[in-house]
């Protein structure tokens, strides 16, 4: 068993571990990554990235099957298809791909990657084991950064098997498509998915809990994508809870309380379970390092600089707090970097972008209108439609019904919040989060020469229109 000591001990090569490796390295600490599975965490191999790649070939695959019918001008001819397993196939490449590359910056940046289970024997030791059990390090170090991510929430009465019953994971490594599929859960999660199979040409029925699906999201904000999931034949059970299922013949029967207390049976082919998330506090050791849990005895307690009540141990990412986000995790481990490296630094950002890859998309920075209410703020709020943009027409992202929304605070206007929905929107959240970060007023944004014709020109418009003048809406 090789004796390994370093100064920086990260757990965990997600987006918050395998960026916090390479600061410290770069920086010029001692660091070692201890990970189990492939490099890039959950985001990266079963999360987002490859949720991205399914979602932008459904979208493909639809565009084909409008082609057939002459859209643009364009005439496609003879049967589309979709061969699963080789869309899986493309999907992993992507995936290997971005794999080797976080391997890669790790070697370039001089951390040390060892690959197997950390488990903490105290606060700043622990052994590393293979996959067999048998132990291959033992690891001391100065400072320790956990980033051991999370996983997703197994209902006990309805266990994954991957094959039946999916989890976000396994629906990602389907060989073939199914005819019909029960999604558990109307959050993001489950409608990303959904949407992407629903545009494959599978039957989607969504089961949720709540009065709403993606309630997180406002009403406002959440229309586009509730006439999507109606003009789409998306069926919607909310206010119902899921009962169990049963496994027969290649097919599940699942069983769900509706809104009015019945119980209710549906055959599907599989059932997709997006319960949530909840962080990977079990089977490495963390009750031996003496590290607290928060009041809700989900996460590990933290400081604004991501410090835990033991010195020199540090926790980012999904492991200390909502939001569950990729780059969350990412600023906080580089910060952390720093941190040990005896720079000044705390977590303290004005906005975190949230964005739900639907159809269509939904982007949502700071606060929004009712926020504004909750919080005793007065605004001026400006809407302005991506039909009346000429680029957004050009890529048919007016057809969702889409907007741009600016929030500002009506005494100074300094903007408290911007919020999007509509096609590709996802890429105007870098401006928004900006905007915010920057403490810019509507003027700020006013004065600002957008180009033409570009998606951008919406935040531009949205802005003057809360100014009160914008040039192509009334």
């Amino acid at each position: 068993m090789e004796k390994i000591s370093c100064q920086v001990l990260v757990v965990g090569a997600g987006p918050g571990g395998y960026v916090s490796a390479i600061r410290s390295a770069q920086l010029g600490l001692d660091t070692v990554i201890v990970e189990a599975d492939k490099a890039g965490g959950t985001c990266l191999i079963r999360g987002c990235i490859p949720s991205k790649a399914i979602i932008h070939a459904a979208e493909k695959y639809e565009s084909l099957i409008q082609h057939q019918q002459g859209h643009m001008g364009i005439n496609v001819e003879g049967e589309i298809s979709i061969d699963m397993m080789k869309l899986v196939e493309w999907k992993n490449d992507i995936v290997g791909k971005l794999n080797k590359g976080v391997e890669a910056l790790l070697k370039g940046n001089g951390a040390r990657l060892v690959k197997g289970w950390a488990s903490f024997i105290d606060g700043k030791s622990c052994n590393i084991t293979d996959n067999e059990g048998n132990k291959i390090a033992y690891i001391t170090a100065e400072n320790v950064i956990l980033a051991t991510g999370s996983k997703p929430i197994n209902l006990p009465f309805m266990p994954y098997d991957e094959k039946h019953i999916l989890s976000s994971t396994g629906a990602l490594d389907l060989d073939e498509i199914p005819n019909k599929v029960a999604v558990i859960g109307g959050g993001y999660i489950g409608l990303e998915l959904g949407c992407a199979l629903r545009k494959l040409g599978v039957e989607i029925t969504v089961i949720e809990g709540l009065d709403n699906v993606v309630s997180i999201i406002d009403p406002e904000l959440r229309r586009p994508l509730e006439r999507w999931l109606k003009k789409n034949k998306v069926t919607i059970h909310t206010n119902s809870l899921a009962q169990g299922a049963e496994v027969s013949n290649d097919e599940v029967k699942l069983s769900w309380k509706n809104k009015e207390g019945e119980i209710v049976s549906e055959s599907f082919d599989k059932v997709l379970v997006t319960v949530g998330r909840i962080p990977n506090t079990k089977g490495w050791g963390l009750e031996e390092t003496g590290v607290k849990m928060d009041e809700s005895g989900r996460f590990v307690q933290t400081d604004s600089q991501c410090r835990t009540n033991m010195k020199g141990i540090y926790a980012i990412g999904d492991l200390v707090g909502e939001p569950l986000l990729a780059h969350k995790a990412s600023a906080q481990g580089e910060m952390v970097a720093e941190i040990i490296a005896g720079k000044k630094r705390e977590f303290d950002p004005v906005a975190i972008p949230a964005i739900i890859f639907t159809e269509p998309e939904i982007v949502s920075v700071g606060i929004s209108p009712n926020d504004a209410e909750l919080l005793g703020e007065e605004v001026i709020v400006g809407k302005f439609p991506l039909a009346a943009n000429g680029r957004a027409l050009t890529l048919e992202a007016e057809k969702t019904g889409g907007f741009v929304r600016v929030v500002a605070r009506k005494s100074d206007q300094v903007i408290l919040g911007i919020q999007a929905v509509g096609s590709h929107v996802a890429e105007l959240s870098g401006a928004f989060v900006l905007a915010l970060e920057m403490g810019a007023l509507l003027e700020d944004i006013a004065g600002t020469i957008h180009a033409h014709p570009t998606m951008g020109e919406s935040f531009h418009e949205a802005v003057l229109k809360t100014l009160g003048h914008a040039i192509h809406s009334m």
